[in-house]
């Protein structure tokens, strides 16, 4: 299953609006630059790995944190770790609160990029879906625990070039690759929509690496 776009988004990028970039750094057609900032590409597994895959999440999207929660714990021992496959992330925000999650999480340092989504993934229904929620207090706790300082928090939560940034590679994703759903994957070019359990995952690496 998946989650299409929130209409909400909609009115983040008109309070955000300027012209779409041509390429960014998450584009899988763009090289990666070689300083880790918030701009660059964020990804486990070795770039030399025969597949690579490229995943178009939501931090506030369930079908997401299924796959991160259900299917991640053994795609990363059995199939990045050994070697097999590269996953680059592509922020897909499908509202505010993912935006917002998604530019502190850039602000990490890029080691600490996966493990801190996952642990956002984890825990997603105490930050994302709790009544009267205050977003930015409840994911400066899991910032904090990832090593952020308060005062790297606040900016990256008021980046709003960071933002602009996010949802120019988000209207690419949709134009180039059709993506209009989380999560989505890209995998050595073929597209694989939904959150997908570890046999398919993995059925599909094997023939993406059969080329």
């Amino acid at each position: 299953m998946q989650i299409t776009r929130r209409s909400a988004l909609s009115l983040v990028g008109a309070a955000l609006a300027t012209p779409a970039l041509a390429a960014t750094a998450d584009s899988p057609t763009a090289p990666a630059k070689p300083a880790s900032t918030p701009y660059t590409q964020r990804s486990i597994g070795s770039p030399k790995a025969p597949v690579t895959a490229h995943e178009y999440f939501s931090l506030t999207c369930t079908h997401c944190a299924e796959f991160a929660t259900v299917t991640m714990p053994k795609v990363k021992p059995e199939l990045v770790d050994t070697g097999k496959l590269q996953i680059i992330y592509h922020d897909f925000p499908l509202d505010q609160v993912a935006l917002k999650a998604a530019q502190v999480a850039r602000y990490l340092p890029a080691e600490e990029y996966y493990p801190f989504i996952e642990a956002l993934f984890s825990s997603q229904n105490d930050w994302a879906f709790q009544p009267n929620e205050d977003y930015h207090a409840s994911i400066f706790k899991y910032a904090a625990l990832a090593g952020m300082d308060k005062a790297t928090y606040e900016t990256a939560w008021n980046d709003d070039k960071l933002a602009q940034f996010i949802l120019n590679g988000q209207q690419e994703a949709e134009k180039m690759y059709n993506i209009n759903a989380t999560p989505t994957f890209i995998i050595n070019g073929k597209t694989y929509p939904g959150a997908m359990a570890y046999d398919d995952f993995a059925a599909a690496v094997a023939q993406a690496a059969k080329g």
